[in-house]
């Protein structure tokens, strides 16, 4: 029998899917459709393995495999950057945008033909479909890509293929099969964009902001790795494996990160942090007011586990008490976006570092802090982290800065797009931090009306959507640089459609949210 909920998800990820390709219609229009399809028939298939434990590694159990919506996402990412650019005339970018949404076509079929592949008796009409897709993808490809971006392409599938192989084996259960594609193909990109430009260094061409961006990705990647690998033949919770563990990282930081991140951006990449923190007033004022939100954060940890010390009864904190954080970010990015956007960006890079490290440090119960920390977030776990790393607090910082990472500042004249392409940098802003918040908040202390086949509610999802249009109208009060071109009717099916997928979405909704709200404000 075949599953309500997600058909519904499905359903909502095939309107989006064809309301981005009613604007921009092209070639990769029919790639897009057949790979929806296609992905929708074998979204079945790894949702059976999953249930009779056929998976050839361990994933999340207490969702779907979202392999759907999950393999639309990088496709229609490259599509509509690939027309905003065109339309731009920036033909870099462009080619850029083919090659994103090639890769995640590709990706995304791989990972199709492992479900099909692995299924017994093997699916004939599921095979059939990703045959068809798969030809159409690879003929579509053969005749808009040159043989450079066809080994990139490759190239990156390779990375995906082997960081997949490690990763899944070594943290079981902390991805669905979509939210492995999500996560692991965007690594994969990353690692290779930085390959890629680390060879063809070219002084004074690229933005550091956005090498530092590479850099800092793939560093707590590659150091996560390496500890993990090395905490094999050693016990990591002794005082000499602490020692180790902070002598390494500073070695790897100082030997390899920061002279990798000076080869590309040709300046002491200290000096110009430091120089580009403090560059303005205006800088240090950001700075000031967000060391004071993330004082109030902690604060908010070490009250509710003093509660919890007081109150043996209670073990898990709330969904509301939770939710504190999205307003705490939202306080933080909101700002930021108004006043300061390459300030937020290199902040949320450097937040991202410190989350990841920090989760290293409780992950191996590095001394002194790391069972402090285990205990301390132990009180905010839900469903989601059911694997050995915490990750809803890394994806909710993900899905607030992808937004602003991914906006293609280079085909955006005067630093912003016309029409509801100007929000796009509060697509986290919108999607995470009002409507999955007041979705929430509603949903659980007035909501009656559910939604079949969820525990989410009418009236959540309907206060959400309002909830996000009146965050519209502030933004365009207080964001001069926002105008929306009468654009009013998209806006309001982009906010309807994303908070719907909310409510039927099983997937880590703060990832996947603000992606989709992205790719529909780019259209």
């Amino acid at each position: 029998m075949l599953n309500k909920p997600v058909l519904a998800e499905s359903l909502i990820v095939f309107i989006i899917v064809l309301l981005v390709h009613a604007v921009v219609w092209d070639r990769y229009s029919w790639c897009a459709v057949a790979l929806s399809v296609q992905a929708f028939y074998v979204q079945f298939k790894w949702d059976r393995l999953l249930q009779l434990g056929g998976a050839v590694f361990q994933f999340r159990t207490a969702a779907n495999s979202g392999l759907l919506p999950a393999s639309m996402v990088i496709p229609l990412l490259g599509i509509v950057m690939k027309e905003r650019c065109k339309s731009a005339g920036i033909v870099y970018f462009e080619r850029f945008g083919i090659v994103v949404a090639s890769t995640g076509m590709l990706v995304a079929l791989f990972l199709s033909v492992i479900a099909v592949g692995v299924t017994k008796p093997v699916p004939t009409n599921t095979c059939i479909l990703t045959g068809v897709a798969g030809s159409i993808i690879i003929y579509t490809m053969k005749h808009s890509l040159t043989v450079s971006e066809v080994i990139e392409v490759l190239e990156v599938l390779l990375i995906f293929v082997y960081l997949s192989m490690i990763l899944l084996y070594l943290l079981p259960r902390c991805f669905t099969p979509g939210e492995a594609l999500l996560v692991l193909g965007g690594i994969s990109f990353v690692l290779n964009q930085l390959i890629k430009r680390s060879l063809n260094v070219i002084e004074g061409r690229g933005d550091p902001i956005d090498f530092f961006l590479l850099v800092a990705v793939v560093g707590v990647v590659l150091l996560g790795l390496f500890f993990t690998v090395l905490f094999i033949f050693m016990d990591s919770g002794t005082w000499i494996s602490s020692m180790f563990f902070h002598m390494m990282t500073a070695v790897l930081g100082l030997g390899v990160i920061m002279p990798w991140l000076y080869r590309l951006i040709q300046k002491n990449p200290l000096f110009w942090l430091l120089q580009f923190l403090f560059q303005t007033q205006t800088r240090i004022y950001l700075l000031v007011y967000w060391t004071f939100l993330a004082a109030s954060a902690c604060g908010i940890v070490f009250y509710q586990n003093a509660k919890r010390s007081s109150e043996s009864k209670k073990h898990q904190a709330s969904t509301i008490t939770r939710k504190y954080f999205h307003f705490i970010v939202v306080a933080t990015y909101v700002p930021g976006l108004i006043y300061d956007r390459q300030l937020l960006y290199v902040a949320a890079v450097l937040c991202l570092a410190v989350f990841i490290f920090l989760e290293y440090i409780r992950y191996f119960r590095i001394k002194p802090f790391g069972q402090t920390l285990r205990y301390l977030l132990s009180l905010f776990l839900d469903e989601r982290d059911s694997g050995p790393l915490i990750l809803t607090h890394i994806y909710l910082l993900l899905g607030m800065s992808l937004p602003v990472w991914l906006f293609p500042r280079s085909c955006a004249p005067k630093g912003t797009l016309s029409g509801a392409g100007a929000l796009v940098p509060y697509s986290g802003v919108l999607a995470v931090g009002v409507g999955d918040t007041i979705a929430s908040v509603f949903g659980s202390t007035m909501g009656e009306i559910k939604w079949p086949g969820t525990k989410k509610t009418f009236e959540g999802t309907m206060t959400a959507i309002f909830a996000q249009i009146i965050a519209v109208a502030l933004i365009l009060i207080f964001d001069s640089s926002v105008n929306l071109n009468s654009s009013y009717a998209w806006i309001l099916a982009s906010v309807s459609l994303v908070s719907l997928l909310e409510a039927y979405t099983t997937q880590i909704d703060n990832l996947l949210l603000p992606l989709y709200l992205h790719i529909m404000f780019m259209a």
